[in-house]
């Protein structure tokens, strides 16, 4: 006799993901799939009455990121999007820096996220890595650019763009410069930015010493006598502060259980994931332009 079929119990794999958009007992999901599919799976998520978690980019268009937030608004549902390094100590406390003054007023900063491989076929170097740093820029800066250029090369697979280099620039005068490739001698992962008084960098890849704080800038003479005489170099000591432990992923996952038990709205909600992706997407446009800037 041949054995019968066991019963599909709760925890096994499926194959549709409308099967548990359907379970009535589940009122959360992470959607960790490849981006094309962010924006259908997370809509049929939402409009099943479920919580969503999904990953970065959260959408690739923002008309879709902005369906998104609006249906989350509408079933009063958590929306949160995988912007990890919102997460990550060590990029809170750059921004508790920046929020205390302590580098003077930022002036603007600058992200490299290179490596060599893994090559991919379904998106451009820029949509799969820019996102980490597009979510930091607009966390610290708390501001969207007003404008946005992108250049960048497809050496590796025509038409998927290895290498990108792009600039936001702010109404207030400060910028930001990312650089992102998967076609590089260097695995770099770090933030630098640059305020009136003090400088300030995180390296991810260092183990041990991933904050640096540069007390070097520019002081002005009172009385202006010429440039020369007028600008005095400072370059101070370098402080290596301690940095708190904690590892972004669980930190992520655990705001998203909290969020869902007590309706809070999460640190990287719908509305953060529609501000990259305006971003994101404002970049490519201008990619495609050949380096035009894109208004915001």
């Amino acid at each position: 006799m041949g054995q019968e079929p066991r019963p599909q119990l709760r925890g096994d794999p499926v194959s549709d993901a409308g099967q548990v958009f359907a379970d009535r007992e589940i009122d959360a999901v992470v959607i960790a799939t490849d981006a094309p599919s962010h924006y259908r799976l997370a809509a049929q998520a939402i409009d099943a009455g479920k919580h969503v978690f999904v990953e970065k980019p959260m959408t690739l268009s923002p008309a879709d990121a902005e369906d998104l937030v609006k249906r989350a608004d509408a079933a009063q549902r958590v929306l949160m999007v995988g912007h990890l390094l919102e997460y990550h100590p060590c990029v809170l406390q750059l921004k508790d820096l920046v929020d205390k003054g302590q580098l003077g007023d930022l002036r603007y900063t600058y992200c490299q996220r290179v490596n060599l491989g893994v090559v991919r076929k379904d998106e451009n170097a820029w949509w799969s890595l820019a996102p980490h740093d597009v979510s930091i820029i607009l966390f610290i800066f708390q501001a969207e650019p007003v404008t946005v250029t992108a250049q960048g090369q497809a050496y590796l697979r025509p038409g998927v763009e290895d290498v990108v280099f792009a600039q936001l620039k702010f109404a207030d005068g400060r910028m930001a410069h990312i650089h992102v490739s998967w076609f590089d001698p260097h695995k770099i992962r770090k933030v630098t930015l640059v305020g009136a008084d003090k400088m300030a960098t995180f390296d991810d890849m260092d183990a041990s010493e991933k904050i640096r704080i540069y007390d070097k800038g520019v002081d002005f003479a009172g009385a202006v006598v010429d440039y020369e005489r007028a600008m005095n170099i400072r370059s101070g000591d370098i402080l290596i502060p301690k940095t708190p432990s904690g590892e972004p992923l669980r930190i992520e996952c655990l705001h998203f259980l909290e969020c869902v038990e007590k309706g809070k709205a999460p640190r990287s909600d719908g509305r953060d994931g529609l501000r990259v992706v305006r971003v994101l997407d404002a970049a490519a446009r201008s990619l495609k332009a050949g380096g035009a800037p894109v208004s915001l």
